[in-house]
Protein backbone atom coordinates (compact mmCIF):
# COMPACT_ATOMS: atom_id res chain seq x y z
CA UNK A 1 0.00 0.00 0.00
CA UNK A 2 2.80 2.12 0.01
CA UNK A 3 3.71 4.25 -3.64
CA UNK A 4 3.04 1.13 -6.38
CA UNK A 5 0.36 1.05 -8.82
CA UNK A 6 -2.98 -0.67 -7.89
CA UNK A 7 -4.81 -2.78 -10.31
CA UNK A 8 -8.48 -1.75 -11.31
CA UNK A 9 -9.33 -5.02 -12.38
CA UNK A 10 -8.89 -6.25 -9.20
CA UNK A 11 -10.63 -3.72 -8.05
CA UNK A 12 -13.93 -4.21 -10.29
CA UNK A 13 -13.59 -8.18 -9.20
CA UNK A 14 -12.97 -7.80 -5.37
CA UNK A 15 -14.71 -4.64 -4.35
CA UNK A 16 -16.74 -3.01 -6.95
CA UNK A 17 -19.61 -5.75 -5.92
CA UNK A 18 -19.12 -4.83 -1.91
CA UNK A 19 -19.97 -1.11 -2.59
CA UNK A 20 -23.07 -0.67 -1.31
CA UNK A 21 -22.52 -2.78 1.84
CA UNK A 22 -19.85 -1.03 2.46
CA UNK A 23 -21.73 2.09 1.92
CA UNK A 24 -24.84 1.01 3.85
CA UNK A 25 -22.27 0.57 7.25
CA UNK A 26 -20.93 3.98 6.39
CA UNK A 27 -24.48 5.50 7.21
CA UNK A 28 -25.44 2.67 9.87
CA UNK A 29 -22.52 3.30 11.82
CA UNK A 30 -22.19 6.84 11.47
CA UNK A 31 -18.80 6.95 9.86
CA UNK A 32 -16.85 10.07 8.41
CA UNK A 33 -15.76 7.44 5.78
CA UNK A 34 -14.71 3.60 5.15
CA UNK A 35 -12.23 2.06 3.19
CA UNK A 36 -11.71 -1.66 1.66
CA UNK A 37 -8.63 -3.67 0.70
CA UNK A 38 -7.72 -6.70 -1.62
CA UNK A 39 -4.67 -8.68 -2.25
CA UNK A 40 -4.83 -11.39 -5.06
CA UNK A 41 -1.16 -12.74 -6.39
CA UNK A 42 0.93 -9.76 -5.22
CA UNK A 43 -1.56 -7.07 -6.87
CA UNK A 44 -3.68 -4.62 -4.11
CA UNK A 45 -6.72 -2.96 -4.41
CA UNK A 46 -8.39 -0.45 -2.39
CA UNK A 47 -11.37 1.60 -2.08
CA UNK A 48 -12.11 4.57 0.42
CA UNK A 49 -16.18 5.84 0.73
CA UNK A 50 -16.79 9.07 2.63
CA UNK A 51 -19.79 10.30 4.18
CA UNK A 52 -20.90 12.51 1.20
CA UNK A 53 -20.79 9.35 -0.98
CA UNK A 54 -17.39 10.42 -2.93
CA UNK A 55 -15.71 7.09 -3.63
CA UNK A 56 -11.64 7.01 -4.37
CA UNK A 57 -10.65 3.75 -6.55
CA UNK A 58 -7.29 2.35 -5.61
CA UNK A 59 -4.29 5.51 -6.37
CA UNK A 60 -6.75 7.93 -5.59
CA UNK A 61 -8.03 6.07 -2.13
CA UNK A 62 -4.50 5.39 -0.81
CA UNK A 63 -4.16 9.25 -1.75
CA UNK A 64 -7.34 10.41 -0.11
CA UNK A 65 -6.18 8.28 3.25
CA UNK A 66 -2.43 9.91 3.61
CA UNK A 67 -4.57 13.55 3.11
CA UNK A 68 -6.98 12.02 5.83
CA UNK A 69 -4.16 10.84 8.33
CA UNK A 70 -1.14 13.07 7.00
CA UNK A 71 0.79 12.40 10.42
CA UNK A 72 -0.43 9.00 11.27
CA UNK A 73 -0.77 7.27 7.83
CA UNK A 74 3.02 5.19 7.81
CA UNK A 75 2.61 3.93 11.32
CA UNK A 76 -0.94 2.94 11.17
CA UNK A 77 -0.02 0.77 7.84
CA UNK A 78 2.57 -0.75 9.76
CA UNK A 79 0.13 -1.72 12.19
CA UNK A 80 -2.78 -2.62 9.63
CA UNK A 81 -0.79 -4.23 7.07
CA UNK A 82 -0.08 -7.01 8.98
CA UNK A 83 -4.04 -7.70 10.10
CA UNK A 84 -5.17 -7.29 6.81
CA UNK A 85 -2.87 -10.22 5.60
CA UNK A 86 -4.12 -12.52 8.06
CA UNK A 87 -7.86 -11.33 6.93
CA UNK A 88 -7.10 -11.92 3.74
CA UNK A 89 -4.84 -15.42 4.26
CA UNK A 90 -8.26 -16.54 6.17
CA UNK A 91 -10.84 -15.53 3.38
CA UNK A 92 -12.47 -12.17 5.13
CA UNK A 93 -11.94 -8.92 3.19
CA UNK A 94 -10.46 -6.16 5.58
CA UNK A 95 -13.23 -3.24 5.72
CA UNK A 96 -12.33 -0.41 8.81
CA UNK A 97 -14.88 2.12 9.40
CA UNK A 98 -13.24 5.42 11.00
CA UNK A 99 -14.92 8.58 12.93
CA UNK A 100 -13.04 11.65 12.63
CA UNK A 101 -10.08 12.01 15.22
CA UNK A 102 -8.96 8.34 14.35
CA UNK A 103 -11.17 6.28 15.61
CA UNK A 104 -11.01 3.42 13.31
CA UNK A 105 -12.70 0.15 14.00
CA UNK A 106 -11.89 -2.92 12.05
CA UNK A 107 -14.62 -5.71 10.80
CA UNK A 108 -14.57 -7.89 7.69
CA UNK A 109 -16.80 -9.30 5.17
CA UNK A 110 -15.92 -13.22 4.37
CA UNK A 111 -15.43 -14.07 1.35
CA UNK A 112 -15.85 -17.89 0.88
Amino acid sequence: MHDDAMQYGLYTYELEEVLDELKSSLAHDNDDYIFAVTENSGHVAMVLIEKTGQVYINEQARDKLQALWPVTYERNMKQLIPVFAKQLHAGALPINGVKQGGVWRRRSHWTG
